[in-house]
């Protein structure tokens, strides 16, 4: 079986390659291509003509255009890779009959109320990122082609950059650490998308009636105010001599670091559609995320 895989380096597609090995032959792009091949998702005739020569069972697309505030003043580029791209994938799974796996977000809601998010809830994107992703998820739907779509939230890994990184240098740094503690979401690992998404994958090549759209996080919710107090207390408990300056974490409103892109306040996603599906136990956040911290805090 062969797998066509792109955005290989991106946080989850690094991810990826391990966990969909096992599955088949996996040829796998980041933007720059290789061997004649195309990965970048702005260029629509060379991902069309990449399905037509690579001939995957499975095109998992794992890249896409994730500058929320940029999004913002470039919404074409945005939507070209966002919406368009995994159109022109979508068209190329359905004629040749493979199944496309692609990423959603919880930005495809507005961010309303307390209770998570349902995959057949109205949808109410706040800003441009989270309307071209939307975008996105209706080509696919229209192209008829089988798919997996799996919305996520709050991704994070220990390769690259991410929250809990900006934290610990931050508390370095600062005397003060001001956060944000009115969003509220599940920080999810890389790693355990990766694995579903195998998992998932597997499922459905044996029982095409799985395929749709399903909603992936890890078990629990937080805010980032709350995410900041365990990664640092994390970290004093694994390091006991790190040495931090910041002696308090001040929880703010959102409105105190205005950026030009919205953000919901609610990002909680219902997963029980997914867990039933799949027969799948997600573990809490805070395991993920412990896991993440043991790996960037170790002594090289």
């Amino acid at each position: 079986m062969n797998i066509l895989l792109l955005g290989k380096n991106g946080q989850l597609g690094w991810e990826l390659q391990r966990s969909l090995a096992p599955l088949g032959r996996l040829v796998a792009l980041d933007r720059h291509g290789a061997d004649g091949l195309c990965g970048d998702l702005a260029d629509l005739d060379g991902l069309a003509a990449t399905v037509r020569a690579v001939k995957p069972q499975v095109i998992v697309n794992a890249a896409a255009y994730t500058a929320v505030d940029r999004a913002e003043s470039e919404p074409d580029q945005a939507a070209r890779i966002n919406a368009q791209a995994p159109a022109v994938l979508a068209r190329a799974a359905a004629a040749s009959g493979a199944l496309l796996v692609h990423y959603g977000t919880d930005y495809v809601f507005d961010g309303s109320g307390q209770t998570p998010w349902h995959e057949d809830d109205a949808t109410g994107p706040l800003n441009a990122y989270g309307r071209t992703k939307r975008a996105g998820e209706q080509a696919i739907v229209q192209a008829g082609c089988a798919h997996l779509i799996l919305r996520t939230s709050w991704v994070y890994a220990a390769r690259g950059g991410n929250f809990a990184k900006t934290m610990l240098r931050l508390a370095r740094e600062r005397e003060q650490l001001t956060v944000i503690d009115d969003q509220w979401g599940a920080p999810t690992g890389a790693e355990l998308i990766a694995d579903v998404s195998a998992h998932a994958i597997a499922q459905v090549l044996r029982a095409p009636d799985k395929a749709g759209l399903y909603h992936l996080a890890a078990a629990g919710e937080t805010t980032w105010f709350s995410y900041a107090n365990h990664v640092l207390a994390q970290a004093r408990q694994a390091q006991p001599a790190i040495e931090f300056k910041a002696t308090e974490v001040v929880p703010v409103a959102t409105s105190h670091f205005p950026t030009p892109a919205r953000r919901p306040h609610n990002s909680r996603l219902d997963t029980r559609k997914l867990r039933a599906a799949f027969g799948l136990a997600l573990p809490p956040w805070q395991d993920g995320v412990n896991r993440m911290l043991g790996e960037i805090l170790q002594t090289p």
